[in-house]
């Protein structure tokens, strides 16, 4: 079934990839989630139950699959860093609702987003909170009707084109009390009274911005699971997407090692390619090794999560990995093709751009190892390692 998404994301691809880099941002990003919606692999963001594409076994029911959005994932960042996005934002921001929504929010949501004609985001990060949500400070106060939002988020991806947000926000506590039980979940439209937004730019093509809660008020029903309990939400979600980033920087890896080979083997130096020089042809070698090493890392992170095994040291093994390695290939693509490498347009320039932030976004690399190193030295196994 994997071979199958991967060249369905394939065809879409080589299809769409090339139309989205004359577009502006906000276009780009629409036209990417709209071709991804005509093409069937929105579905596969969403659970079976909630409308999403049948598994075939491969996760139950009532959760998706991350093989299938790994192998979705590495295939579209090969082609377009905005499809790869769209994709798994589609994820990150409706899980919550799939874990904790009501059954008739589940059903008025999730099918759109399975569709791709209701867009998500995902509002965890604040100003003072990014690692540590412990720390976030966004207040929501309980009223006659429901609740009411004040306070601000940062770094949030599809602002200002989102149709809802998923929005962590503290209900009771004070910013830096661990958040075990203080912290709760709420869905968000974006056409809320109150939500302001604006957005900024970074340094690879990505929608994201800042958002304003001046006041913002949501139903009871817009609760997502218990009060106090929204943090077990956000890690639950970002449990279940986080290998995917490592496959998504997979797939970047994978496209600067093609068009390192491509470029090594026509390019003429002293008399002969550049493919004949030992120091490349080692270079070469070492990024296939890392590469192939990364990959299964990522297979081995998403067996254990879809089979529910403990996945905390796979997961965050597959994460420092992968997204570290890919900085490390990008980079000596860019290397390899010289002035050419570092040029506006070039392929290699923009993987090396879109690269970078994957070592910091859904767990920085600093994260994985604290999280990997107590897995190995306090955990039940670590006496085995």
């Amino acid at each position: 079934m994997t071979r199958a998404l991967i060249e369905k994301a394939r065809e879409l691809g080589r299809r769409v990839a090339p139309e989205l880099e004359g577009l502006d941002e906000t276009s780009a990003a629409r036209r990417a989630l709209a071709a991804l919606g005509e093409a069937g692999l929105c579905a596969w963001t969403v659970p079976e139950r909630d409308g999403g594409a049948q598994t075939g076994g491969l996760a139950a029911s009532e959760s998706v699959s991350v093989r299938a959005l790994c192998a979705l994932r590495e295939e579209l960042a090969w082609h377009s860093g905005m499809l790869d996005v769209m994709l798994v934002m589609q994820g990150l921001g409706s899980h919550a609702i799939s874990l904790g929504g009501s059954s008739e929010l589940r059903k008025s949501v999730l099918p759109r987003v399975a569709s791709g004609t209701s867009i998500a985001a995902f509002a965890l990060t604040e100003p003072e909170a990014g690692s540590s949500l412990g720390d976030i400070a966004l207040r929501a106060t309980q009223t006659a009707r429901g609740w009411r939002l004040d306070g601000r988020k940062t770094f949030i991806s599809n602002a200002g084109i989102a149709s809802f947000y998923t929005v962590l926000a503290r209900t009771s506590g004070k910013p830096g009390d661990g958040g075990s039980d203080s912290l709760s979940m709420f869905y968000v439209p974006a056409d809320a009274k109150g939500l302001d937004v604006a957005r900024f730019e970074v340094m690879a093509p990505h929608p994201i911005g800042d958002l304003a809660f001046l006041g913002v008020d949501v139903a009871k029903a817009d609760l997502l699971g218990v009060e106090g309990r929204g943090l077990e939400l956000a890690l639950a979600t970002l449990a279940r997407f986080r290998t995917t980033v490592a496959a998504a920087a997979n797939g970047f890896a994978r496209r600067a090692l093609h068009a390192s080979c491509q470029h090594l083997k026509t390019r003429q130096q002293f008399g002969k390619p550049l493919s004949a020089f030992q120091s490349l042809r080692f270079d070469v070698a070492e990024m296939d090794v890392r590469l192939r090493a990364a990959q299964l890392l990522v297979a081995e992170a998403a067996d254990a999560v879809d089979n529910n095994r403990p996945a905390r040291a796979e997961v965050a093994r597959a994460k420092l990995f992968a997204t570290e390695n890919a900085s490390f290939v990008c980079d000596r693509a860019v290397q390899h093709l010289g002035g050419l490498g570092v040029k506006r347009g070039e392929i290699v320039e923009r993987l090396y751009r879109e690269v970078r932030a994957l070592r910091i976004y859904e767990g920085t690399s600093e994260i994985q190892k604290l999280v990997l190193a107590k897995e190995i030295l306090d955990g039940p196994d670590g006496d085995r390692v």
